[in-house]
């Protein structure tokens, strides 16, 4: 993880309540709120795991930040735990993703390169710019930390999205929107682990 022990003591005793980090989640969450809907239209038009997933994973990335907002500023303890609570939804979105792509494997869906394309490209566009608002607050902790990873993991998703785009034009198979919207899931459940395990170890270290 990027945020070491000084970090996390810090906080301890300077919570987070800066006006321009504050600024940028709400507009991290308005945008994130608007693609969610965007994407699970697109993806149910265009029939994309891919972009489902990607859909799911802006919701939870709405919530986050809605949940960010409320714990700003709070102690210690309870921004860890609204970062542990933000970790299991982003597994639970991961589990989602992999029993979605059960059907789509049963059903052998082929999905419409044109939209993932269009679409992806898009929500690359909002994670960028909401990545690089949220560069310098990268290292705060676990609950700063985990915006971080979902802006990453999302811009990171996005570019797959167009690849698995590309791909399913190519080959004229659904296979590559399965496999990236199976990646997007793994990236999830990664990303779940790296901000459980800091949640986990500034708890304990506030219990001492």
């Amino acid at each position: 993880m990027s945020a070491g022990c000084s970090s996390c003591a810090s906080s301890h005793t300077s919570p987070v309540t800066d006006k321009t980090y504050r600024r940028i989640l709400w507009f991290a969450l308005i945008s994130n709120g608007g693609m969610f809907l965007v994407e699970l239209i697109a993806g149910a038009i265009g029939q994309s795991l891919s972009l489902a997933a990607d859909a799911m994973d802006f919701f939870s990335d709405a919530a986050n930040y809605a949940i960010t907002l409320v714990v700003l500023g709070m102690p210690l303890v309870i921004r860890s735990r609204a970062a542990l609570f933000k970790g299991i939804c982003m597994g639970l979105v991961g589990l989602y993703v992999f029993y979605t792509s059960i059907d789509h494997i049963i059903n052998d869906t082929v999905p419409r390169a044109d939209v993932m394309g269009i679409i992806g490209f898009l929500a690359l566009l909002v994670n960028v710019v909401v990545a690089i608002l949220l560069f310098k607050f990268r290292t705060g902790d676990a609950n700063m930390e985990s915006i971080w990873i979902c802006s990453r993991n999302d811009a990171i998703g996005n570019i797959a999205v167009m690849a698995a785009g590309a791909g399913v034009w190519a080959s004229t198979t659904g296979w590559p929107d399965i496999i990236v919207g199976l990646g997007i899931a793994g990236l999830g459940f990664w990303g779940a682990i790296q901000i459980i395990g800091k949640a986990r170890h500034e708890l304990r270290d506030a219990q001492k």
